[in-house]
């Protein structure tokens, strides 16, 4: 094994080959800044050029590329709030709270370092696990795998958010969004309400840049200033490279935990990520400051999603069974080099198989050095008037959203799927268990369904299954103990308890510093979603039998969840310890959100160019008070960089309806 990999690094360093897979890595970095496009996007855009290189060359740029994606996306997640893609949700949680307290730097440095590490621990680990990936792989049925991704589920939704009980309504919300559109088994079209676009179902870019992008830009632009409450300061870099040192096993864990993942095909980098994130969470002695800036989850789930990169490769390439969506256009070029995956393909490819190997070393380090490089000059963003950067970001994130299906629909749901980010955001309910949901359900619905078809429910009592299922059972046994422990000392004391049960991110005996959560909106979005799910169960129980499983298995528990939030909210309403108060800063939101529906009824109306070029007058002129001639100047660049944007992406924008 020695040999060839030697040969492949050699192979490598041919210049040419080494150019291509330094303008795969730069491709990379700059689309992973830009939220929702991600790695897909980045491989995607480059696939035309592998057809004038050989093929080390083309899959060196392909790799290089999707190698750095999840290091650069780390700049907007911790800057901004949004993330770059939904597995850098917990690294956009963690970080962005420690860039509003000036510690940008040492989250994006703990952040950098732990990408490389965890990308050349990925890339290790596959090397040797290879000879052993396919008994692994083997292992796993398909009620393991569905086991898996619902471990997966709870994890993101237990562990953000102060109530557990919404964090899990939440994950229930994104796998109902999830099942929107055409059944996996059986010919039905569900939740589409006679519209045509949904038949498709909805895009996962267009809700992670909703739920996430959408509410925080409308909430920065209301608020006014700068992109931090306060100017991210450039210092603490030696603080990460500290951080990073001290927490060096949990980056390996979280590696190790993303390598596993990657080799499992339908887990990915989403789900091992927040796997690594809930490892991290769970083995920490002090929890106080998980959801609320912890360089901890930052630490462990940059590890594994980088490591989750490399090791999707394991399945496509042994098994021609893509690890992600990246992973299989990646397969799409080995057919066109003329190599097939298989069982064979790491005997008789071995030199292919060791260029892919060091060009993910090579993208994780350097991607990591170039980042390192670079934010410095990026960071210097945050402390120059918000609607300056807002400008060019809607425009991505429209981009981004309507590239899905090229139809007026994408912008339509980004604006709807923005508004209910919002409203979960101000009424303190977590939103990452929803993108978690929704990124798992095809794979759940698959798998489930499969499960069914091939044991029954028999499955149940799978030794495999049992297993899994402790990682659900065992912590919420755990919880359930602490909690009836707390009831009685607090009895004991003569204490009346809060009735809640603590969680590992919020403990009831220290709460941790937050933004004040909206009673009144987390009431209402209580109402709402009650009223939704009931809604949506009317609607399921006259699917097909085989359409309706998975839509019953996230609506009725989310039914159930959303009416004990509903009666957790009101409650101090109903005691008069609340009241229904307007707070000061949603008249702003909300002007914002109108601002938005005008400019998507424009680009509707008018078009694309025209209604955007208003819009961003409108913001520049109003929230960031340039000039006349500077906001049409900067709109007009703006504009036009988005139109050649768009035509790099083959994308046909919007003429409107008067044209």
């Amino acid at each position: 094994m020695l040999g060839p990999a030697i040969d492949a690094f050699w192979l490598l360093m041919e210049p040419v080959r080494l150019f291509a897979l330094f303008c795969g890595m730069i491709s990379g970095l700059v689309i992973g800044m830009l939220p929702g496009l991600g790695g897909v996007a980045a491989v995607s855009i480059l696939l035309p050029f592998v057809y004038a290189l050989d093929a080390y060359a083309g899959l060196a740029m392909l790799l290089g590329a999707v190698s750095v994606v999840y290091t650069s996306d780390t700049i907007t997640s911790i800057l901004v709030g949004t993330p770059g893609s939904p597995a850098s949700a917990p690294t956009a949680i963690e970080g962005y709270a420690l860039a509003k307290e000036g510690r940008a730097a040492e989250a994006m440095g703990v952040a950098f370092i732990a990408s490389a590490i965890g990308g050349i621990a990925g890339v290790i680990l596959l090397t040797l696990a290879i000879p052993i990936a396919r008994p692994l792989v083997l292992l796993f049925g398909t009620a393991e795998l569905f086991m898996l991704a619902l471990v997966g589920l709870f994890f993101a939704s237990s562990l953000v958010g102060g109530s557990r009980i919404k964090g899990l309504a939440s994950g229930a919300l994104g796998l109902a969004l999830g099942t929107i559109g055409p059944a996996a088994n059986a010919a039905e079209f569900r939740f589409t309400f006679g519209q045509a676009y949904l038949l498709d179902g909805l895009s996962l870019v267009g809700l992670a840049l909703g739920m996430f992008g959408i509410a925080e830009v409308v909430s920065m632009l209301a608020r006014g200033g700068g992109i931090a409450r306060e100017p991210v300061k450039l210092v603490g870099w030696s603080d990460g490279v500290r951080d990073a040192l001290q927490h060096r096993w949990l980056i390996l864990r979280g590696a190790l935990i993303g390598v596993t993942g990657g080799m499992i095909p339908a887990v990915g980098a989403t789900a091992s990520t927040w796997v690594a994130y809930g490892h991290a969470a769970r083995s920490a002695k002090d929890r106080s400051r998980f959801g609320h800036g912890d360089v901890r989850g930052i630490a462990a789930a940059e590890g594994a999603n980088n490591a989750t990169v490399v090791a999707d490769l394991v399945p496509t390439m042994l098994f021609s069974v893509p690890g992600g969506p990246a992973a299989a256009i990646f397969m799409g070029a080995l057919y066109i080099y003329g190599y097939y995956p298989g069982p064979r393909f790491v005997v008789d490819h071995a030199d292919v198989m060791f260029v892919i190997i060091w060009s993910c070393a090579i993208g994780s380090v350097g991607g990591a050095i170039i980042c390192f490089l670079l934010t410095p000059w990026i960071a210097r963003l945050t402390a120059i008037r918000f609607a300056i950067v807002a400008a060019p970001l809607l425009l991505v994130m429209l981009l981004g959203a309507y590239q899905a299906t090229q139809h007026i629909g994408d912008l339509i749901i980004l604006f709807l799927l923005g508004f209910l980010g919002w409203l979960m955001k101000r009424g303190g309910w977590p939103r990452a268990p929803a993108l978690v949901g929704f990124v798992l359900a095809k794979p759940m619905e698959q798998n489930f369904w499969l499960a069914i078809q091939l044991h029954e429910w028999s499955w149940l009592a799978r030794p495999a299954v049992l297993v899994i299922s402790l990682l659900i059972v065992v912590p919420v046994a755990i919880q359930v103990v602490r909690w009836l422990l707390t009831t009685y000392r607090a009895r004991a004391a003569g204490v009346p308890p809060d009735g809640r049960v603590a969680t590992v991110d919020r403990p009831a005996e220290a709460p941790p510093p937050q933004e004040a959560a909206s009673a009144p909106t987390s009431l209402a979005l209580s109402v709402l979603l009650s009223i939704g799910f009931g809604y949506a169960l009317i609607l399921a129980v006259d699917f097909l039998p085989d359409a309706r499983l998975l839509p019953l298995l996230a609506i009725i528990p989310g039914l159930v969840l959303a009416c004990m939030a509903l009666i957790q909210d009101g409650l101090p309403f109903w005691r008069g310890t609340a009241r229904l108060a307007i707070e000061d800063e949603l008249g702003a939101e909300l002007i914002q959100f109108g601002f938005l529906a005008l400019l998507v009824g424009g680009i509707w109306i008018i078009g694309f160019v025209p209604a955007t070029a208003v819009y961003l007058l409108g913001i520049l002129l109003r929230m960031a008070r340039m000039s006349p001639v500077g906001a049409v100047a900067y709109s007009v660049i703006l504009v036009t960089g988005a139109y050649q944007l768009a035509s790099l992406m083959l994308m046909r924008l919007p003429v409107g309806h008067l044209f």
